[in-house]
């Protein structure tokens, strides 16, 4: 079990966690959650002695990792899958770690098999790719067959399958006693693997709870319920209803009701009391990013501004070529971006290119100066359409610089 108590780490000004306390128990999976800069990553460092907290203790086992005896037998982790030397092979990394703590080799082909990289366990990792290098660091981290597991974002790099079969993993460290602590943002997945959750945000708690408490906690359970699109009437008949027994309804885009307040039997007692016929009824619970946005939406330190690039869009000058055509424009799948709107700057517009030597910038696209100004080749209507001019010649290239040799000799001191 990881235990904390009370634990801060600050560094100079800046307090990265405070006063943060929990437990991490056994035979579950207990998710580690916070937007980034949360002090995350500062808290899995303290657990594994790697950074000293300023105050405050944590301990697994009920002893600070740096005096566990043969720790790397007894606790596993995975915080950067990039930790590994590129000329070395992936068994020969897995080797040396097993000899360090004195594990056996065939422990090594063991993991290797585990993740999957049997085939490439004597290729050097610098080849490898992100996700490969994931099913790497899982392997060390699984070596000494440990008790306790710490992994931060281990999905990261992987494709849907290794995605599943990190997950499965997961549930089935858990299911044999083990303690399973894992760090992630993906939403989706924690709810799929974690049963607990720990929730910090600026480097304080936020939450210690079930998944299925954290979602009821933090998210506003309703009700959807829709009757016939072609008798607004009963809409509003059951509206009256259910707002007379205490209901709160609010109209959805799609035509459906929401109501907060009433159980779902109350509410179908009472569309029956009306004579309302019902085309849905159903619950609707949050998801866990829902509800995990709902809490931490005043922890978030990075947060987005619709870029304005006011005064950077001018007009194009009188004479200004016509827009170049563009390849596939008019063909099936072809994206045309919306019409600008009208009385203002448009979010997220793209500065103008600057004119080349042989004219202006292509116009027309949304946020580039002349977007929207006529074409002077089209043709009026009911006549045929105006041949555009002939594009500029294409002004000879330079030729290149030459290269300068190279120093044969060094190359050969170098090797």
């Amino acid at each position: 079990m990881i235990e904390a108590v009370g634990l801060t780490k600050r560094y100079g000004d800046k307090t990265a966690v405070y006063n943060l306390s929990f437990q991490v128990r056994p035979g579950a999976v207990t998710g580690f959650l916070g937007p980034n800069g949360s002090g995350k990553s500062t808290t899995m460092r303290m657990i594994l002695g790697l950074d000293n907290p300023t105050s405050g203790a944590v301990t697994i086992g009920g002893y600070p990792y740096r005096k566990l005896p043969n720790a790397p037998r007894q606790v596993g982790a995975l915080l950067d899958a990039k930790a590994v030397h590129g000329g070395r092979a992936a068994r020969s990394h897995l080797l040396s770690l097993a000899q360090l703590s004195g594990i056996p080799a065939r422990r090594v082909d063991e993991v290797l098999g585990v993740v999957g990289l049997q085939e490439v366990a004597k290729k050097r990792s610098k080849g490898f790719s992100l996700g490969m290098g994931q099913r790497l660091g899982i392997a060390a981290a699984l070596l000494g067959d440990p008790q306790v597991l710490l992994f931060d974002e281990p999905v990261n790099g992987l494709d849907p399958e290794g995605i599943l079969w990190v997950r499965n993993l997961m549930k089935a460290l858990a299911a044999e006693g083990r303690t399973v602590f894992v760090s992630s943002h993906l939403m989706s997945e924690m709810a799929l693997t974690a049963d607990h959750l720990i929730v910090i945000g600026r480097g304080q708690l936020l939450a210690d709870m079930s998944v299925t408490d954290f979602i009821s906690a933090n998210s506003a359970d309703f009700a959807r319920v829709r009757t016939p699109d072609t008798e607004p009437q009963l809409r509003e008949k059951l509206s009256s209803a259910l707002t007379e027994a205490g209901g709160h309804v609010l109209p959805e885009q799609d035509g459906a009701l929401r109501v907060t307040g009433l159980p779902l039997p109350r509410i179908s007692d009472l569309a029956h009391e009306a004579d309302v016929r019902l085309w849905e009824l159903s619950p609707h619970q949050a998801s866990l990013e829902e509800a995990y946005m709902r809490m931490t939406q005043g922890a978030v330190d990075y947060r987005s501004t619709i870029d304005q690039k006011t005064g950077l869009q001018q007009p194009l000058p009188p004479g200004a070529q016509p827009p170049m055509p563009v390849p596939g424009q008019g063909q099936p799948g072809w994206y045309a971006p919306p019409p600008p709107q009208q009385g203002g700057a448009q979010p997220f517009a793209m500065p103008a290119p600057a004119a080349g030597p042989y004219g202006a910038a292509p116009a027309g696209a949304q946020g580039a100066p002349g977007a929207g100004a006529p074409n002077p080749y089209a043709a009026p209507q009911g006549q045929p359409p105006v041949a555009a001019p002939p594009a500029p010649a294409t002004a000879p290239s330079q030729p290149a610089p030459a290269a300068p040799a190279a120093d044969l000799t060094k190359s050969e001191d170098a090797r």
